[in-house]
């Protein structure tokens, strides 16, 4: 299944709506790249108004880890001329349809790189501001360039392509797990209502997502909706 779409055009997202036989509820899945354009968040949360619950992706709590880790998409809105927006829940969340986050803490997060060795970590810390400052001089197009990976958190765009990495499987493998977890949850007290449950995470959780609601719990895709992210200059 085809989630995010590279072309010299344009990058694009695939709204992806799952169903299961028999059961009206709906889990409407948006993959989210963090760097994007203003007109796809203000599209996510056009679309957003019409669900009843939205699962939300973010690591809650905060460490000077974290923060050195997440200036790889930070640095790159800040040159106007990018064009480019951070996701941020302002532009996202519309006001009145009830959010629950079930993401990991800050210090989880740490601990499952850390688990990699100090070396491996130590790496991360330093070339994720570089990284950043590369994106912020290069635009959109460095988000095309195969040869700049960074995984979630930050999560760039070849972070959502998903790469099988041990330091991509350190960053989503716990947060995966907890998701699934919330959606099965919500599909066991409330699969036999008729609304619509909005999965917003980034897009490199998505294959974890869509499978698990797949073989677990019997959905299936059933539409998909492409959304511009951005058209590189």
């Amino acid at each position: 299944m085809q989630i995010i779409e590279v072309t010299g055009y344009a990058v694009r997202s695939a709204v992806i709506t799952m169903r299961r036989r028999g059961q009206p509820l709906e889990f409407v899945i948006f993959p989210m790249v963090h760097i994007a354009s203003p007109t796809f968040y203000s599209q996510v949360r056009l679309r957003l108004r019409e669900c009843d619950l939205i699962v939300l992706e973010g690591i809650r709590g905060k460490s000077i880890g974290a923060t050195a880790l997440t200036l790889a998409y930070r640095f790159a809105p800040r040159r106007r001329r990018n064009g480019l927006q951070e996701q941020r829940d302002s532009r996202l969340l519309p006001e009145g349809v009830p959010v629950i986050n079930p993401d990991v803490t800050a210090t989880e997060a740490l601990a499952d790189l850390k688990a990699l060795g100090r070396w491996t970590y130590l790496l991360l810390m330093v070339a994720a501001p570089v990284m950043g400052l590369v994106f912020a001089l290069r635009g959109p197009r460095a988000f095309l360039d195969e040869d700049l990976v960074v995984e979630d958190l930050p999560s760039t765009l070849q972070a959502e392509l998903m790469a099988d990495h041990p330091v991509a499987h350190a960053m989503t493998d716990r947060r995966d797990r907890q998701l699934l977890a919330a959606l099965g949850e919500i599909h066991t007290r409330r699969g036999d209502e008729r609304i619509r449950v909005a999965v917003v995470y980034g897009a490199g959780h998505v294959p974890a997502i869509v499978s698990g609601l797949m073989n677990d719990y019997g959905y299936r895709a059933r539409e998909a909706e492409w959304l511009t992210v951005f058209v590189p200059a």
